[in-house]
């Protein structure tokens, strides 16, 4: 059984570049896995990826011509089920024989031994193992039909091709060619209509040869390059590149191309052996926002722009080019030409959208429908001035609201301008823009770009009260109005992103340390969406009647409000196990469910350290302990417990020990001391263990009984005024 190295190469018309690292990698593992699975490769086999606009490649190391042979045990049935009293098989075990293309002959030959339940017959038998033409057709098949294509091609092959006459073919783009080596051997195998040979294409223009006819599973890459001109690696390309643009950056001097993974990604899948060249525009487009001109070079041209030292956005930019001829200025000129139109275009409209003031345009907003069961974006805008202006009041007081509530009456109004309907990524960046050309204050600016953030994962957070005050209270506004008409996420589907709104107000609470307690945020703005619905903000697409917030009902009744404080829980918990914490940790802090976010952390930290003290495991177990007897217990008198009731010494010294520790513990909790707090549980170690062993809670006398369950309740409530430490038992 020789082994050598595996190549498969699907030879295809340019594929979708922002999907192609996907499919390079979606297409090697499909292969590689059911290679492996087949015992045709070890499970650490080496497998390398290939990926370019032309092809999708994958070479697996150590690959036999044929598997190793299994032994297979079948239990077939209980003896007494397949043989009858004679010891002759029984109709029902010739069925199952059958089944196995097997007949009664074998049945002397059959093995017995106990099942775990009884005695069983087995039958032993050796499954050939798969030859490689056969494992890497199976291969093929599978990982053609696991590919990640979001839209198929249909296609017809001509008369040349493996089947014979014009057939359809579907996948997601035309294939012209297949190559599957074993070493130096080809393996004769099928897919898509096309046999698999030696023979492939390299670059359209730069290719030395006409075809490439590989030697060897191992010559790839290497053919592929030079005789080929391809880089067919999508990570050697990607670093090419790179390495490029930064080479290129450098012989400018005092310049940085933009950062852009997914540009980077899109432009690897768009040219098969990278030339990266520097081009320019006129410098009187210097005069648009630069989000504007960098936004368009990348989009719809997939240059990189480069900024100078400070940031700024100068007039050159690079181009990653498919082709290298000597004289390039061709190719540099038709990039100029090419983008200079794109780039007066963006001038036209930032010069157009200047003749409106943002505020003139707010009243437009009455005909844009936001959502055809919560009104148009005009309605919205009142809606979200009114929680912004709450907010603001709650935080600082009058003149902070009336800040907020002037900057979210702005902040969808550059919805409406040209440029941000050109460039839909641009909201709230042109409106900051336009805010100061208003000759509005810098702050009433910022929040109009600041109230969308954070827009992903990591993205900073609104940079002044105010931008806090209008992103908070649009995505609030979002979720209660959205979770009000019952358009919740499900499953992996987030259409409207509640999550990120969600993840959103966690962060903002957390990290800028807001007095604000969350599920007073929700109730009050339930409160606002039905008021401004009673008042007919609204009211035309959604109703009164038909409003889910409940508007005669106390907030903490309301169905609206506890699912969002629901759902805010569980992102909640996540976004801590995300930060390190533990579940048991987490767990222990949120089963409290405090609503001043912004002291979670500390709390964390706190249960953080008081894990790793000696005294915490028992601690732990105790406080599990005392909240099951309590539960069995049920209902229990109200009051602190009888000093005069407590009969046993070991009972005495736990009533001292606690009336001696709460005064220590409640200051503490109350200045924020989270970890002093729990430490000094540490004190009571003794006196609880004591307690659990000498007294007996459930005593006889129902005087002496409920004392005692008093007396735990009063511990359990000290030991969980920073977390529910029971969480923390193993």
């Amino acid at each position: 059984m020789s082994r050598k190295n595996l190549l498969v190469e699907l030879f295809v018309e340019e594929l979708p570049p922002k999907a192609l690292r996907k499919l390079g990698d979606a297409f090697a593992a499909a292969v590689s896995d059911a290679i492996k699975i087949q015992g045709l490769a070890e499970a650490d086999a080496a497998v390398m990826s290939f990926a370019s606009p032309r092809r999708l490649a994958v070479h697996i190391a150590d690959v036999a011509t044929h598997a190793a042979d299994k032994p297979v045990t079948h239990k077939l049935m209980p003896v007494n089920v397949g043989l009858d009293a004679n010891g002759q098989a029984t109709p029902a075990l010739l069925k199952r024989l059958a089944t196995l293309g097997l007949d009664g002959t074998i049945v002397p030959h059959l093995k017995r031994a106990s099942d775990g339940k009884s005695e069983a017959l087995f039958h032993d038998s050796v499954v050939k193992g798969a030859t490689l033409t056969d494992g890497l057709q199976k291969a093929l098949d599978e990982a053609l039909g696991k590919l990640p294509i979001p839209k198929m091609m249909a296609y017809q092959l001509h008369e040349n091709c493996a089947q014979p006459g014009w057939s359809t073919v579907n996948f997601v783009r035309p294939v012209h060619g297949l190559v599957a080596l074993h070493g130096t051997e080809v393996v004769p195998v099928s897919a898509l209509g096309l046999n698999a040979g030696r023979a492939t294409q390299g670059h359209r223009f730069e290719a030395a040869v006409g075809t490439v006819s590989l030697k060897s599973a191992d010559s790839y890459a290497a053919q592929m390059e030079n005789e080929g001109a391809v880089i067919a690696s999508f990570e050697a390309r990607r670093a090419d590149i790179v390495r490029q643009l930064q080479d290129a950056a450098d012989k400018i001097g005092g310049v940085t191309p933009v950062a852009d993974e997914a540009l980077l990604d899109e432009v690897t899948g768009l040219v098969e052996r990278p030339n990266v060249l520097v081009g320019c525009f006129g410098e009187e487009f210097l005069g648009v926002p630069q989000e504007c001109l960098i936004l368009t070079m990348k989009a719809n041209q997939k240059y990189f722009p480069l900024l100078d030292a400070s940031g700024k956005l100068t007039n050159q930019f690079l181009i990653v080019s498919n082709i290298s001829p000597a004289d390039t200025s061709a190719v540099i000129g038709g990039n100029e030409r090419v983008v200079r139109p794109r780039l007066a275009d963006a001038k036209f409209f930032f010069d157009q959208d200047r003749k409106k003031t943002l505020e003139s345009r707010v009243l437009g907003l009455a005909k844009v429908v936001y959502h055809n069961k919560l009104g148009t974006q005009g309605e919205r805008v009142q809606r979200v001035c009114a929680i912004a202006k709450a907010i603001g009041e709650q935080l600082s007081g009058k003149t902070l609201a009336l800040k907020a509530e002037q900057a979210a009456l702005l902040s969808k109004a550059d919805l409406l301008t040209d440029m941000v309907g050109e460039f839909p990524e641009l909201q709230g960046i042109m409106g900051r823009y336009y805010a100061l050309n208003d000759g509005l204050p810098a702050e009433i600016a910022d929040a109009i770009e600041d109230h969308y953030k954070p827009r992903f994962s990591g993205d900073e957070l609104p940079c002044n009260q105010v931008g806090l005050c209008v992103a908070l209270a649009d995505k609030l506004e979002t979720l209660v109005g959205l979770f009000g008409i019952g358009q919740l996420p499900t499953g992996d589907k987030d259409p409207f992103a509640l999550r990120r709104h969600a993840l959103g107000v966690i962060r903002i609470l957390i990290e800028k340390e807001l007095p604000l307690e969350v599920g007073a945020l929700v109730d009050q703005c339930c409160l606002v969406m039905d008021e401004m619905l009673e008042n007919g903000a609204g009211s035309k697409t959604l109703g009164v009647e038909g409003a889910a917030f409940a508007p005669n009902l106390a907030p903490e009744t309301s169905p609206v409000s506890r699912a969002i404080n629901d759902f805010f829980q569980d992102r909640l918990a996540g976004f801590l196990r995300e930060k390190g914490f533990t579940f048991q940790e987490v767990d222990a802090v949120l089963s409290l469910h405090p609503q001043l976010l912004a002291e979670i952390p500390k709390r964390l930290a706190a249960v953080h350290a008081f894990a790793k003290l000696p005294e915490a495991a028992s601690l732990a177990a105790a406080n599990k302990r005392i909240q099951n007897i309590l539960k069995k217990a049920g209902e229990i008198p109200a009051g602190e417990p009888d000093p005069a009731l407590l009969a046993e010494d070991a009972e005495k010294a736990l009533f001292a020990a606690v009336n001696q520790l709460a005064p220590n513990v409640f200051s503490a909790v109350s200045n924020g001391s989270y970890t002093e707090a729990l430490t000094a549980l540490a004190g009571v170690r003794a006196e609880v263990d004591t307690f659990f062993d000498k007294v007996m809670v459930m005593a006889e006398e129902l005087p002496l009984r409920n004392n005692r369950l008093a007396l735990l309740r009063s511990l359990g409530e000290l030991m969980n005024q920073v977390a529910d430490i029971s969480k923390l038992a193993a």
